[in-house]
């Protein structure tokens, strides 16, 4: 296996990189040119939601090809293009296929979310200190608990167990099932999942599977309803505990949904939210009759709970 590394700048890179894997190239990635130093960018978004830009304003491109012969003719024939006078290649060197692949893997280490609750991909130990331990693979589409909001509502989930304990809870917004998984690791109930993209619900089912398994009831039914948002209906159902980790937009548009759904005494966790966004949150959940709070903060972006009176009017 050989590796073509390729200089480009930002208005390039889009068109570079659809070029290679045109081409055949087994992968590509973008990296920043200046990393590591003074002039390094950062470029981030909201999960979820493109970012403001695609790449840096110098980029270093690198992709994968079968041969050296390949990779050679992939650099010759981006160079012969128009677009590519700005494009300037900086080698082509072999790649150890098995030290690749190790290397890819070394740069996923477990995420501590608690001091005993881990996420450990599937080719790592199991840390010494992991007392409850998900198996998720950094990569996976919809979330790898990598993220700040991830980290924080599984944090929130592993801290207030107590809450649902033994009850039904729900992650509106599942993805890739994480909180749901989370909290059926940590004794929920059951645990109604919902997504609008029917491929999340898959990836639900299959971490599920693969984390859950032990967790089975005498029918042999695993503790995750996975399904899309008719599966809970327009808050028919109530929960002690309803998770969203989405984005401010939607979490907003679903203030009324999502409030229904929370049982007298129960608690809303959303996440998703920059600090900036704080107060249109709470004035939007206000209206529904929550009072939001900012629970945790990381990076940037804020974990908002309110707990709903368990005082009802006659």
């Amino acid at each position: 296996m050989f590796e073509l590394t390729l200089l480009a700048k930002e208005a390039e890179v889009e068109v570079l990189s659809d070029a290679l894997m045109e081409i055949d190239a087994l992968s590509v990635s973008v990296e920043d040119a200046d990393a590591d130093t003074e002039h390094e960018e950062a470029l981030w978004g909201e999960p979820g939601m493109p970012v403001a830009r695609e790449a840096w304003q110098r980029s270093t491109i690198k992709s994968l090809f079968p041969s050296e012969a390949e990779a050679l003719e992939a650099a010759t024939l981006i160079l012969a293009q128009d677009w590519a006078g700005d494009i300037h290649i900086q080698g082509i060197q072999p790649v150890d296929e098995q030290d690749w692949v190790r290397l890819t893997q070394s740069q996923f280490q477990p995420v501590p979310i608690t001091d005993s609750f881990y996420i450990v991909p599937t080719w790592h130990e199991v840390p010494a200190a992991a007392k409850t331990v998900m198996r998720l693979d950094p990569g996976l589409a919809f979330g790898t608990g990598t993220h700040p909001t991830t980290r924080m509502c599984l944090k929130w989930i592993a801290q207030n167990s107590a809450a649902y304990q033994g009850q039904r809870v729900l992650d509106y917004g599942c993805g890739s099932g994480i909180l749901a998984i989370g909290a059926a690791l940590h004794g929920s109930g059951e645990v109604d999942a919902v997504d609008i993209d029917p491929a999340a619900v898959d990836a639900t089912h299959a971490n599920a599977e693969a984390n859950l398994a032990h967790l089975r009831n005498a029918q042999g039914k695993l503790p995750i309803n996975a399904g899309l948002p008719d599966l809970v209906g327009e808050a028919q159902a109530t929960y002690p505990v309803v998770l969203a980790n989405i984005l401010a937009t939607p979490l907003k548009m679903l203030a009324p949904l999502l409030a229904g759904h929370v049982a007298a005494g129960g608690h809303l966790v959303l996440a998703g939210i920059l600090a900036r966004q704080e107060q249109e949150l709470k004035d939007a959940y206000a209206e529904v009759g929550l009072q939001l709070q900012v629970a945790n903060a990381e990076e940037g972006w804020i974990l908002m709970t309110a707990h709903k009176s368990a005082k009802t009017v006659a």
